[in-house]
């Protein structure tokens, strides 16, 4: 019965070569997101830990709780995170002179110094990824990428992997 219905799944599939946008965008983003981990070995830091460093760049003193909301992630997800930078020494807890109860959170000489590192190995691995590209190719293809995230919702600079994926039926608060 199950090949039967393969058969006639296959038959009535269009006979194209073409794989659906959506899957190429999906295959290309899955390899190039396990590839940029393996770049961040060297430096034993995960992804999420090179996405709060970037953040921190650009927002120093922000609290847990907003970083939570920026990066659409559980403040709770977030905790582990920020605790493992601190005991590395990348950024460091400061009581917010405007509210006592609330921690800002600050990169350290050491943080900046790992954010170059970063930096390098990010423009590695963006230029091993689009190494067939010429470098008006690739700009167009940014260009149109740019659009589609931001017909998508997506926020800009922030990696939708720190959130669980959605599942139909359910709300998802991150």
């Amino acid at each position: 019965m199950i090949v039967m219905l393969y058969y006639f799944s296959m038959k009535s599939a269009p006979e194209s070569t073409q794989s659906s946008v959506a899957f190429l965008l999906a295959q290309v983003g899955a390899h190039a997101a396990n590839h940029f981990a393996q770049r961040l070995t060297p430096l034993d830091l995960l992804p999420q830990h090179a996405g709060i460093l970037r953040m921190l760049a650009h927002t120093s003193g922000i609290s847990q709780q907003d970083l939570a909301l920026k990066l659409n992630m559980h403040a709770s997800r977030l905790v582990g995170l920020v605790d493992t930078l601190e005991k590395r020494g990348l950024i460091e807890r400061q009581s917010s002179a405007s509210d006592r109860r609330v921690y800002a959170l600050h990169l350290t000489e050491p943080g900046r110094q790992t954010l170059r590192q970063l930096g390098i190995i990010a423009r590695a691995h963006d230029d091993a990824t689009c190494e067939g590209l010429s470098q008006e190719e690739r700009a167009h293809l940014f260009s149109l990428l740019e659009r589609v995230a931001q017909q998508q919702g997506l926020t800009h600079g922030v990696h939708p992997g720190y959130r669980a994926p959605d599942r139909p039926g359910t709300s998802n608060p991150a």
